[in-house]
């Protein structure tokens, strides 16, 4: 059986029955928003907005364009224009790889919210997804991935990685810590201000 993206199924939704995601990093400043009201409100909805259906709750959840689906919110003319109704795509994807598709289309965009994608990558591990996965879908390097999870601070985040050991305040202090020990100059030693003290 061949693909078939599924822009060529779009549907029309009641915007009643669309809800956002929970986790999408992707913000838009007034200007820009108001751009694509102007643009809506000039062109129409040539873009659907990709949705995942929940069956049990018979709800279609926002996996992109979240933005599209705010102008109808917020705006009555184009509300009443459209009939209240949204143009949906449907894909039909677990929850990680539903918030790896959020991501894809908000970098191939060059916008995301970097302390939002911290969450992304917080939340993709707790389901088990490994750095390579997340590196592999969501086009992060491991540099990346590694600076998100800094700002997320937890360290179950870095389960996967090696780290040497290192000092803690129980241990021996180091070498490098010590107070030098003085020792006066032997007996027979030249008189050299050098030989005034011995530090070992």
């Amino acid at each position: 059986m061949s693909f078939k993206s599924p822009v060529y199924n779009v549907i029309s939704v009641p915007i009643e029955k669309v809800e956002p995601n929970t986790y999408n990093p992707n913000a838009v400043a007034p200007p820009e928003f108001a751009l694509l009201y102007n643009s809506i409100k000039e062109d129409g909805y040539t873009m659907p907005v990709v949705c995942y259906y929940d069956k049990a709750n018979d709800k279609y959840i926002i996996v992109d364009g979240f933005h599209r689906y705010r102008i109808m919110l917020e705006y009555e003319d184009i509300y009443e224009r459209e009939g209240g109704m949204l143009p949906v795509s449907v894909i039909d994807k677990p929850i990680d790889y539903r918030m790896a598709s959020t991501i894809r289309h908000n970098r191939a965009r060059g916008s995301h919210d970097v302390d939002l994608m911290s969450n992304i990558v917080r939340e993709l591990h707790m389901l088990g997804r490994s750095d390579e996965w997340i590196s592999t879908h969501l086009g992060m390097d491991k540099d990346e991935i590694l600076r998100l999870k800094q700002i997320t601070g937890l360290a179950a985040l870095f389960r996967d990685m090696d780290f040497g050991s290192a000092w803690t305040p129980g241990d021996e202090e180091p070498d490098s810590a010590r107070e030098p020990e003085y020792y006066d100059k032997p007996d027979g030693a030249p008189d050299d201000d050098i030989f005034d003290d011995y530090i070992f």
